[in-house]
């Protein structure tokens, strides 16, 4: 059995949104959650007060409660986390969405006006990867249980989509008639607080800094200090070597009309 842990960045007004998934293993993940809580424990001895969520969008930039440790810190921090991950061996899934070509889809009266917000686009997207990759996947160890940040505009809506999707996504994961829709997704979508789950403070790490990379890689973004555009492209350069096969989420050829839809829709720098 495996768990996906997920959160988004970028779902307000910014120009490209993100959502980034940890996939860990049942029989590893305790290990993972404690680490991870070790962590924290170790900041809030630096800085003498409890932390007990770590928001990535305030630590980047130094925001309180981290105004005490300066920028050179942060990134070592930063850094050590993302070999942390790699360490791991934790699967990672993600899908990003440029906003423009988004806006474009909607015009065309495409599959994308059927759903009904940005952020279940990038999480049917998600479902879909998950699907695609670990279907066929050799010594496969149990089915994945979505866990998401909580949504209370969003979980009532997704929930009904994953417990009857849309036909028009069968084609994404090549489904036959003798396979149930989604059958590698458990049951349905779970919605905790990340404050009481320290593995989707994972997952709103990297989606914060994949959307930040696309961001420089895109021409959207300018530097906050020297050399920060390639100080982001290496730690997703090494996030990324625990992401599920690209073909999964953004198959180079082969497409089908499902699969086209989030294509068109992704920043450039990911294709």
């Amino acid at each position: 059995m495996k768990f996906c842990y997920l959160d988004e960045s970028g779902t307000g007004n910014e120009p490209y949104a993100v959502m980034a998934g940890v996939i860990v293993d049942a029989q590893r993940m305790q290990v993972t959650k404690k680490q991870w809580a070790e962590l924290l424990n170790s900041l809030s001895q630096i800085l003498n007060r409890p932390i007990v969520e770590f928001h990535t969008s305030a630590f980047y930039p130094g925001n309180t409660p981290w105004r005490d440790l300066s920028g050179n810190d942060r990134a070592r921090i930063v850094t050590a986390i993302f070999e942390w991950i790699v360490e791991r061996k934790h699967n990672i899934v993600y899908a990003a969405v440029d906003r423009k070509k988004f806006a474009v889809e909607l015009g065309k009266g495409s599959h994308a006006a059927e759903i009904d917000s940005l952020w279940q686009f990038l999480a049917l997207h998600i479902c879909l990867a998950i699907q695609k990759c670990f279907q066929t996947m050799a010594r496969n160890k149990g089915n994945t249980l979505l866990i998401f940040d909580k949504q209370l505009t969003q979980a009532d809506a997704f929930t009904r989509i994953i417990r009857d999707p849309f036909d028009w996504t069968d084609t994404y994961y090549s489904r036959n008639r003798k396979r149930d829709r989604l059958d590698q997704i458990i049951d349905v979508p779970y919605f905790a607080d990340s404050q009481h789950v320290g593995l989707i403070q994972v997952a709103d790490f990297v989606s914060f800094f994949l959307r930040k990379h696309i961001e420089f890689q895109e021409g959207s973004a300018s530097e906050n200090y020297a050399g920060e555009r390639k100080l982001i492209e290496r730690w997703i350069k090494t996030a990324l070597k625990q992401s599920i096969p690209k073909s999964a989420i953004y198959p180079s050829k082969g497409r089908c009309s499902c699969a086209n839809l989030f294509y068109n829709c992704a920043p450039s720098c990911l294709l």
